[in-house]
Order: structure tokens, then sequence, then C-alpha cells
């Protein structure tokens, strides 16, 4: 079940995790991509747009939804 409001809070996301995020060229279009968070790029507790992560694909972007909320584990 996506939690909407996870993605806001940097202590809801955690790298393994299964995600929805924005790209910042997709805000208009609000086009969502679903990756698995590699790392954490926002510093703070909060943020009223999304926590900024990056995929295990390269991709970067903010947090819309937090899909699966237990981390996937690392094969590497």
């Amino acid at each position: 079940m996506a939690d909407d409001r996870a993605g806001k809070q940097r202590g809801a996301i955690q790298p393994g995790l299964t995600v929805d995020i924005i790209r910042k060229q997709d805000r208009r279009s609000n086009k969502r991509t679903r990756g698995i968070v590699q790392e954490i790029l926002t510093n703070t507790a909060f943020h009223p747009h999304g926590i900024k992560v990056r995929l295990k694909d390269g991709t970067v972007g903010r947090v819309t939804a937090v899909i699966k909320t237990e981390p996937v584990p690392d094969d590497s």
C-alpha cells in the first residue's frame, strides 16, 4: 500500500525501499518513475515537495509515494 505522506519525511525513507519519484523535468506532466532507493540526497528531516533521492538506476527525483515499506535485499 502506497503512503504519499511518507515521501516528505526523511525518516520514512531508506535505501532499498521501492518508491515513486517525480524527476525535475517531469514536474509539469506529473509523470512518476518507480524504482529502488540507492541514496537519500535531502539532508533535512522534512521537505514539502518530497525527499530527494537517487534510485539504483541513477535517476534523481523527489519521492511522491513509498510503495514497499520493507527494503529490498541488496544483491551486490
